[in-house]
């Protein structure tokens, strides 16, 4: 389920009666809707949530899981989830992941794609799939390093256990926990701030962050360098001293 409003496009994971598992076609819908609000102007920031109260994501459907596959079915749907998940990753603008309630497996490596999360204090995360002997394989072992460390990933992959919100805003999975009442009302608010700053300034940070992650620190303080100096010579930033000066509120143009 897409919807938009005042800059902020929601993605709604909708299948409640199963704790919104993924199978391969909610995968095509998932990758249609962030393509859809990477492509409006008017989006600024991308929410993903769970219908219903229980389930952010509970992981993949166990039908699809359980079948039997060969290696060489299995090569291109393992890719094809994959390709989604680092297509929300290095979107053009933030996402935010409101975490309502179970986000294992699948659901987890969903949540770890986005730029932010925010948990709902009744939220459980895990990757439990060596419980069903397999591996996380949409960047579970990953992309769950880089957020926690070596060592609390081994941890979590290894044993499968679930863990809860409190202890994943400890170990750096997630940013905030919140009441699960106040879930939305975080999400957007946390949303709106993002969508308020300058959007050439919000995507060179992000990618600076993104991508210098992925190479030396001297690369990485080049790749840098030369974003701020993109976002230096753009109208924005010309706004944004003025508007600093002035003691108004800036209007950004994008360019």
């Amino acid at each position: 389920m897409y919807e938009k409003s005042e800059g902020i496009a929601t993605i709604t994971i909708n299948r409640p009666e199963v704790r919104n598992a993924l199978t391969q076609a909610l995968m095509g819908e998932l990758a249609d809707a962030i393509e859809q609000a990477d492509a409006d102007e008017e989006v600024s920031v991308l929410v993903l949530t769970g219908a219903g109260e229980k389930a952010f994501v509970g992981g993949a459907d166990i039908n699809e899981v359980g079948a039997r596959n060969t290696l060489t079915e299995l090569g291109p749907k393992s890719r094809a989830r994959r390709n989604v998940y680092i297509r929300l990753e290095h979107l053009s603008k933030p996402s935010i992941a409101a975490v309502n309630g179970f986000a294992l497996g699948g659901g987890c490596e969903l949540a770890m794609a986005c730029t932010l999360r925010i948990a709902a204090d009744t939220a459980r995360f895990g990757q439990p799939e060596i419980n069903l002997g397999i591996i996380p394989g949409l960047g579970g072992t990953q992309r769950l390093a880089r957020l926690v460390g070596k060592g609390n990933a081994m941890e979590l992959v290894l044993t499968g256990d679930i863990i809860r919100a409190d202890h994943a805003l400890r170990i750096g999975l997630v940013n905030r926990v919140v009441p699960a009442a106040e879930l939305m009302e975080e999400t957007r608010a946390l949303a709106k701030k993002l969508a308020s700053k300058a959007p050439l300034a919000l995507r060179a940070a992000k990618d600076a962050v993104d991508f210098g992650l992925e190479m030396s620190l001297d690369q990485a303080l080049e790749f840098e360098n030369r974003l701020f100096a993109i976002v230096s010579g753009s109208e924005d930033r010309e706004e944004g001293v003025a508007a600093f000066l002035e003691k108004r509120q800036p209007q950004w143009k994008g360019r």
